[in-house]
């Protein structure tokens, strides 16, 4: 991930009196740049980090990588699935799931798309630096299909030696 995303500059800046404000990124051809909204628990302001970074490691996805997820997804939504990694990605699944227009609109897949990919970089990059509780229930991914995600991501970065995704099979 890293060798594909490159040069990255993170600054934390103290939570802003505007509520819209949220962490973001920006991008030239050398160097990515991410502001961090601080001042919420450390665990989310990582989080929010590896968020913006999984946004901008989708906009250099290969042709390949990108029918690969899509092809993902695709198989998620015809076995019923409503759940999600984070809230943005449930968010955004439910509104291109809401109504026919909606399910055919070229924004609303992409959007979701977006965030059910950057979520998944993330909870990938989480799942490296340490064990992780899977939670269960109607708004989240099953542990089939996370598992799933996690794989594909597996394959495409693999992690550095000495780390492992999962366990070693017993």
């Amino acid at each position: 991930m890293a060798a594909r995303l490159g040069r990255c500059r993170v600054v934390v800046a103290p939570r802003f009196d505007d509520p819209a404000w949220t962490s973001q990124w920006s991008g030239t051809q050398t160097t990515l740049d991410i502001s961090v909204a601080a001042g919420g628990e450390e665990h989310d302001v990582a989080m929010d980090v590896l968020i913006c970074l999984g946004q901008a490691l989708w906009e250099k996805t290969t042709r390949a990588e990108r029918e690969a997820f899509w092809r993902l997804l695709e198989v998620e939504i015809s076995q019923g699935v409503s759940g999600e990694i984070d809230e943005d990605a449930l968010e955004a699944k439910r509104l291109l799931l809401a109504n026919r227009a909606n399910a055919r609109s070229a924004r609303r897949l992409e959007e979701y798309g977006q965030a059910a990919f950057a979520a998944t970089a993330a909870e990938y990059v989480h799942c490296l630096w340490h064990d992780v509780t899977v939670r269960a229930g109607a708004e989240f991914l099953p542990p089939e299909q996370l598992r799933a995600r996690l794989r594909l991501f597996e394959r495409w970065f693999p992690p550095d030696r000495g780390y492992r995704l999962f366990p070693p099979a017993e």
